[in-house]
């Protein structure tokens, strides 16, 4: 069998002098704007405030417990008597798991009320998922995900140290557990599992200092990213910090983002932090931040008012010494988005308003076209509108990335009951999947197929630095191929909690007959740049992705 080695690092180099050229003549190669909505599912039987991908390639679904009865009816209460005719709560799910390859939902049973709650991936793939609303404020529970369809939720007996209700959390790699921050009326934050020493909670003066009294707060569910120098970056309302959590210490300040409007709920913005790449060694970490609520939007969306949502999008790199937020606006005005890093390294901002505030029929307006984002593009070429969806997904919407390269998107009701008819903006229970151009057959020829991780003798996974091998096929010769691992988040209320992409390191490509070709590929050099965690892995050559693999970093 023939054999030809080529190097990563020359077919690097060949991206970055064709970089150039696509940023003088503003395209993005292999991209353009034939993205197609599907719609999936009529019901999910629960709306989809909150969701997250599963390493065995199914979604979970969950909502609030207390909205009464959902669309998804049980035959039997949990583990009870048989539900009969009325209105019992019990006798409805009010969380499900879609399984994406056989396109239906089974329903999962939660014990106390999640409304308004976060969640982040252990290394392990369980989702600890923590708070809500209720007797459910001060709740721990866990998922841990199954290929028998057998797994359900379980609550600890342990809690958390306060109510924490439209808090934020985040997964730290050393101590395999979660920082909580926030929630309504709540300063501090708090570790799950606790940490030794002293028990917690902590004081957090940032949200004393954001807190604005007659807005709902305007600094509840603050953006949290991990750097990878182990700071965790801490952005409330419009003001945000580098943190030192083993410290309890504040690193840095960082300037105010600029405009007249906030960017935490219920005004609501979004954020990523944009792809690390292996080329600076993962130790340069950009933020961006979008949309969000004019000055005064909650206020006068309780009268029935609805202001213009904010445009602009701030980039700020957090790392080294010199940080300022530089400003871009999208094409229009936007609040209540997701936004999602997809394979090719650019930003799917998706869902949302154009006026108002988040909360219940506080916005107007449904934010119908998603925008991409293209980062290495020249300011003032860097959105692009996409294809309009016919189905509006405001208030408790929420997107994720699929596997296969598509995003799911479900979920929507600004209504505090399920109300299918007869309001301005009724409950959405209809699942979508918005398919990206790049699936498109016409690509096929430059598509990555069949990609496996091949991990070291004697691993369940890879370890920070350690090589290890991707193979797949490839019906022509690569072009400016690359590898990135891709951490998928919980997403909620316009956060999408610990969503992460890496452009690993390829070291050399091996091509043999049939087209096969095995990449060696290398694992970031620490926990903070790759927590331990699964990851969903993609090969992409010039600017088409595979479907991923999953690879477990360890």
């Amino acid at each position: 069998m023939e054999r030809r080695r080529v190097s990563c690092r020359l077919l690097e180099r060949l991206m970055l002098v064709l970089l150039l050229l696509n940023r003088v003549v503003g395209r993005t190669v292999g991209v353009d704007s034939h993205w197609n909505w599907k719609l999936l599912l009529n019901n999910t039987g629960v709306v989809a405030m909150h969701m997250a991908v599963t390493h065995h390639n199914n979604v979970v679904i969950f909502d609030q417990t207390e909205a009464g009865p959902s669309k998804y009816r049980l035959r039997h209460q949990h583990k009870g008597k048989k539900c009969r005719t009325g209105d019992d709560a019990s006798c409805y799910a009010h969380s499900v798991e879609y399984n994406v390859l056989k396109n239906r939902v089974r329903a999962l049973h939660l014990a106390t009320d999640t409304w308004c709650s976060s969640g982040s991936f252990l290394s392990n793939g369980s989702l600890l998922q923590t708070g809500g609303n209720g007797a459910g404020s001060r709740k721990i529970r866990y998922y841990k995900p199954c290929t028998n369809s057998r797994c359900d939720w379980t609550e600890q007996k342990k809690q958390l140290s306060v109510r924490r209700w439209y808090a934020s959390s985040l997964y730290l790699p050393q101590e395999n557990g979660v920082i909580v921050v926030g929630g309504q009326s709540v300063f501090t934050y708090e570790f799950v599992p606790k940490s030794s020493g002293p028990r917690g909670p902590y004081n957090l003066p940032l949200l004393h200092r954001t807190y604005e009294r007659n807005s709902k707060g305007n600094n509840l569910y603050p953006i949290l990213h991990l750097s990878s120098d182990g700071h965790l970056f801490i952005f409330a309302n419009r003001d945000s910090i580098l943190f030192d959590y083993k410290r309890h210490k504040v690193v840095k300040k960082f300037p105010t983002i600029p405009g007249n409007g906030g960017r935490s709920y219920p005004s609501t913005g979004s954020s990523v932090i944009l792809p690390l790449d292996h080329n600076d060694n993962f130790t340069k970490v950009e933020v961006m931040v979008c949309g969000g609520a004019a000055h005064g939007s909650y206020v006068a969306a309780q009268q029935h008012k609805y202001l213009m949502g904010l445009r602009s999008c701030g980039r700020m790199v957090i790392t080294g010494n010199h940080h300022r937020w530089r400003m871009e606006n999208m094409p229009g005005p936007r609040l209540m988005s997701d936004m999602l890093i997809l394979p090719t390294g650019d930003v799917l901002i998706i869902n949302g308003a154009k006026r108002g505030s988040a909360g219940w029929n506080s916005a107007s307006d449904p934010a119908l076209e998603p925008y991409l984002y293209r980062p290495s593009q020249l300011v003032g070429r860097r959105f692009q509108v996409l294809k309009q969806t016919k189905i509006s997904r405001m208030y408790h919407s929420s997107a994720v990335l699929l596997p296969d390269g598509r995003i799911l998107v479900a979920g929507g009701n600004p209504n505090n009951r399920y109300i299918l008819r007869g309001v301005a903006h009724p409950t959405e229970l209809r699942l979508q999947a918005l398919v990206p151009d790049y699936m498109s057959n016409r690509f096929d020829h430059l598509r990555p197929k069949n990609v496996t991780v091949v991990y070291p003798q004697h691993s369940t996974g890879v370890k920070n630095g350690e090589t290890f091998n991707v193979s797949f096929r490839l019906a022509s010769e690569p072009q400016n191929l690359s590898v990135v691992a891709y951490a998928p988040p919980f997403t909620t209320h316009s956060l999408s909690m610990n969503q992460r992409m890496l452009r690993l390191e390829c070291l050399s490509l091996e091509r043999g007959s049939r087209g096969l070709v095995e990449a060696k590929a290398v694992a970031p050099p620490s926990i903070y740049a790759s927590p331990p965690g699964f990851y969903m892995l993609t090969v992409v050559n010039g600017g088409i992705p595979s479907r991923s693999s999953w690879v477990k970093f360890i």
